[in-house]
């Protein structure tokens, strides 16, 4: 089986690509999802994250309090790869376990969904990398729309943690172009064909 990593930055439309690998039965792994699970449900994690973090990482009803977490590593890059070395472990032994279930299964191959799949280290687990690429202007479009409340200082903000669309194309096997011009679909189409006949698929 094989394991096939997806990511883009911020309004690539990652997430919608996704979606649509998920339509032609595809398994996907949404680590960003699953690591906010894993801060609010693993109590080893819970343990790390309060020794690192302090008592108030957690609320009173033991949430994970996520706007102070958040507010506290955003602009301090040391505390945001403590954070990082934390977390992803317990997201990168989460997927593992879940890759093994969809192999048993039966599944030519699965996607894994997340936005730092580069930067965070993850990519290492995983056969081949797709891309989601969409040009600046659009991607901030999108946020804008999804997320009235953001502003282009903060969405840039976020893109500033990412790598560059640029860097990105380089480093991965597959580029999907999402750009409202190009259709999605029959980009998808191709390399669910391409996955499903690979040997090791």
């Amino acid at each position: 089986m094989l394991r096939i990593g997806i990511t883009g930055g911020i309004g690539s439309g990652k997430s919608i690509a996704s979606r649509l690998f998920q339509a032609l039965g595809v398994p996907i792994y949404d680590a960003d999802s699953r690591a906010r699970w894993l801060m609010e449900n693993d109590e080893a994690l819970r343990q790390q994250l309060t020794a690192a973090f302090g008592p108030a990482t957690y609320t009173t009803t033991g949430h994970l309090n996520r706007p102070l977490l958040a507010g506290t590593v955003f602009n301090n890059p040391p505390l945001l790869a403590q954070l990082n070395a934390l977390v992803h472990p317990h997201v990168g032994t989460d997927f593992e376990r879940w890759a093994g279930v969809q192999q048993q299964a039966g599944h030519a191959y699965v996607l894994k969904e997340a936005a730092l799949l580069f930067e965070a280290g993850s990519y290492k687990q995983l056969d081949q990398i797709i891309t989601v690429f969409a040009p600046l202007s659009v991607r901030q479009d999108r946020v804008l729309r999804r997320d009235p409340h953001r502003s282009i200082a903060g969405i840039q903000a976020i893109m500033s943690k990412q790598l560059s669309e640029d860097e990105k194309m380089q480093r991965a096997n597959h580029v999907l172009t999402n750009d409202d011009v190009q259709p999605l679909l029959p980009q998808v189409l191709a390399l669910h064909a391409l996955f499903s006949a690979a040997p090791g698929a």
